[in-house]
């Protein structure tokens, strides 16, 4: 397993970085929430804020896990309390990844409130783990790589779930999530890109939710974070994902993260792109 902070870690100054991928957050190629936590990372240390707003990508290419990644950064826009940067991640002269990236200052005053209630379910102290429900049903854990960082608490379960029909679960995926071996990093732009992973992942799961197929699988397109308030404090989060439509190719989802407390703490959207599974 990977540690979130090590593997997105990057080198450099003046506008250009660099970062290499770990292959312990592969599915389907790099995971694309992390491919993007790397502009992240570079955004932040390009603008000197202390703390992300809101990231907004492209997903431009499959990354490579061989070959280094270069980010270019340059600032857009730098007023009093808030910094724009423009993030481009290259990898041999392809373009694999465009973000444009807010960070901002701290101690800025203005109005608070909370309006986005978490579903009730079980508290994660109620719930066996994924793979604990696995080994009772005798089945081995996820084939890829990335599922491993995540220790994951699923508050609905089925066991048929191969042998499902479509339509019978609304297209709604959530989970409790602790991210191990580490749950929570010191730096805020590391412990954000927490909360850009869960958001790019709660899409095509919350499909499959909806849909029991093999033929079509649909990788993100864009993605769009909102971060709302630090997560650093909070080593568990509760993810929910729905795909309010799919048609003509492209599925729309729509992902939320709270704090243990029920604290929004990000929310975002993405797109999806429908595509023949290889091989048929």
């Amino acid at each position: 397993m990977g540690d979130l902070a090590r593997d997105t870690q990057v080198e450099g100054g003046d506008g250009r970085y660099e970062g290499r991928l770990s292959r312990e957050w592969e599915i389907w190629g790099p995971m694309g929430g992390y491919l993007a936590s790397f502009a992240l990372r570079a955004a932040g240390a390009h603008c000197g804020r202390p703390r992300p707003a809101s990231l907004v990508g492209h997903y431009l290419g499959v990354a490579d896990f061989d070959e280094p990644l270069e980010i270019h950064c340059e600032t857009l826009r730098s007023a009093r309390t808030a910094t724009s940067v423009r993030a481009s991640i290259q990898q041999g002269g392809r373009p694999m990844f465009e973000a444009l990236v807010w960070g901002v200052a701290e101690g800025l005053l203005g109005l608070e409130h909370h309006d986005a209630p978490m579903p009730e379910h079980p508290h994660w102290s109620e719930l066996p783990t994924v793979d604990e429900r696995l080994r009772a049903m005798g089945e081995e854990p996820a084939p890829f790589p990335f599922w491993a960082n995540l220790e994951q608490r699923p508050p609905r379960w089925r066991d048929d779930w191969i042998d499902r029909a479509d339509h019978e679960e609304p297209p709604v995926w959530s989970e409790w999530v602790r991210f191990q071996p580490t749950a929570t990093f010191e730096d805020p732009w590391a412990d954000a890109c927490r909360l850009l992973i869960l958001v790019d992942l709660g899409g095509w799961p919350a499909v499959q939710s909806a849909f029991n197929q093999q033929a079509v699988m649909a990788p993100s397109i864009d993605l769009a974070c909102h971060f709302h308030r630090p997560s650093r404090p909070h080593e568990r989060l509760f993810v929910e994902g729905h795909a309010p439509s799919s048609a003509a190719g492209l599925i729309a989802s729509h992902q939320r993260v709270w704090a243990d407390d029920g604290t929004l703490l990000a929310s975002g959207v993405s797109q999806l792109l429908c595509r023949p599974v290889p091989g048929g």
